[in-house]
């Protein structure tokens, strides 16, 4: 079993590059086929947010699945390499631990991955292709999360990202209850920011989706109003505070647009939090002037706030994902010998088998039952000591020694035996 993982984050490739590399939620479960069905690995899945895109493989050449990941999003692996990090067994299975766990996230202690590793685990399954290995391995991961959420105070003082937003838009707006909110999309993430929104007493909130259904089951949660995301040129001047994270693979918000809505809104300022990877919002959007554009690497510094009161439980969650590591280790050292223990149960079955026989030919001859119980237990012990004697026998120097130590701890020997 060859447990790998390899990808990149917040801290290793900026978005403009996160964004390339990125899958469409939709299409998750088509990649990890095309990647298993290629050769490229056994197993495999595909965690894809906003700040993170990894692969977890059981994969006997571990280079296939990388040039497998820039052969799929069409970018030469030499444009990949500088921002991705990859990570051999321990280091894998200790990253899942600290992902699952909130330690690798821009937000130290966030429970959001968590509910993203999980979705990711469903589409693998969906998709056929987690296998003995990465199902042990993310059991194990969402155990030891749970354990480090539950031991420590990974989550105290934890500001989200949706808080963060919030702050930002009351550094620009005196106050939100005076002002229009618009929702882009309807996933989880935005989910999240309406809550935080909805506390501030907005004049208005709509929801935009690219089903109006979906749009509508969230907006009469806030009593707002529902819109598709082909009303938005009307209705996106009529908005101030703007927060969008769809899965769409190309811009929401193009630049033509957002001018065409500042001009019909005298110039008042336009602010927007862009969650999406790729983003929803094109970048010329941010040289526009009376327009407050936030991206989520943008969120970084805000989302620092408590994080000095969380460094403590840090290094509490560390000892308790190495103890997971080991006990996974262990696990995987356990199933690399079940070859082994088979073959050894399947030889001696087989002399077991071969001696009966013997045994049944000889009582229907009207052999002595006690003389054929002698033979069979002699037979059997010499079948089954006899290739363990034949090695001792040729071993030779270290070997030999080696063989000794072996036999005396198989079968409890003492030296003077």
């Amino acid at each position: 079993m060859q447990l790998f993982a390899f990808g990149l984050n917040h801290q290793t490739a900026p978005l403009a590059v996160r964004e390339q590399v990125a899958f469409n939620v939709d299409g998750i479960e088509n990649a990890l086929r095309d990647l298993v069905e290629n050769g490229a690995a056994k197993e495999a899945t595909i965690l894809s947010t906003c700040n993170r895109m990894e692969l977890y493989c059981n994969a006997a050449k571990p280079e296939h699945a990388i040039d497998w990941l820039a052969e799929y999003h069409k970018l030469p692996r030499q444009e990949l390499e500088p921002y991705l990090y990859t990570l051999p067994r321990d280091l894998a299975v200790k990253h899942s631990f600290r992902v699952a766990s909130g330690l690798d996230s821009m937000v130290l202690g966030e429970p959001q991955i968590l509910g993203q590793m999980k979705q990711a685990v469903r589409q693998a399954e969906q998709a056929g292709t987690m296998g003995i290995l990465l199902h042990k391995l993310f059991q194990n991961t969402f155990s030891v999360a749970k354990q480090v959420r539950t031991e420590t105070e990974i989550g105290a003082n934890l500001v989200s990202m949706a808080a963060a937003a919030v702050r930002l838009a009351e550094r620009i707006f005196p106050s939100i209850e005076e002002q229009n909110v618009l929702f882009i999309g309807a996933g989880e993430m935005i989910e999240l920011n309406a809550v935080y929104f909805a506390a501030r007493n907005p004049k208005r909130i709509t929801v935009a989706n690219r089903t109006l259904e979906r749009a509508q089951t969230l907006a009469r949660q806030y009593n707002g109003h529902a819109i598709t995301l082909s009303d938005l040129p009307e209705q996106l001047a009529q908005n101030d505070i703007i927060v969008t994270c769809t899965a769409s693979q190309l811009p929401i918000l193009g630049k033509g647009m957002v001018e065409r809505a500042l001009k019909a809104r005298r110039h008042k300022p336009l602010f927007i939090v862009d969650l999406a990877v790729p983003r929803d919002v094109e970048t010329e959007v941010s040289e526009l002037n009376d327009v407050f554009l936030y991206t989520v690497d943008d969120i970084a510094e805000v989302v620092k706030d408590g994080l000095e009161a969380r460094q403590g439980a840090v290094k509490e969650a560390e000892v308790i994902i190495e103890s997971g590591v080991s006990d996974f280790l262990h696990w995987m050292e356990s199933r690399d010998v079940v070859p082994t223990i088979r073959a050894l149960r399947e030889n001696a079955e087989h002399s077991r088998r071969q001696e009966l026989e013997k045994a049944v030919r000889l009582l229907a001859k009207g052999e002595s039952p006690e003389k054929v119980l002698e033979a069979m237990s002699r037979g059997l012990t010499n079948k089954f000591l006899h290739a363990p004697t034949h090695a001792l026998n040729q071993a030779h120097g270290k070997d030999r020694d080696n063989f000794l130590d072996v036999a005396r701890r198989l079968h409890h020997l003492h030296n003077d035996e």
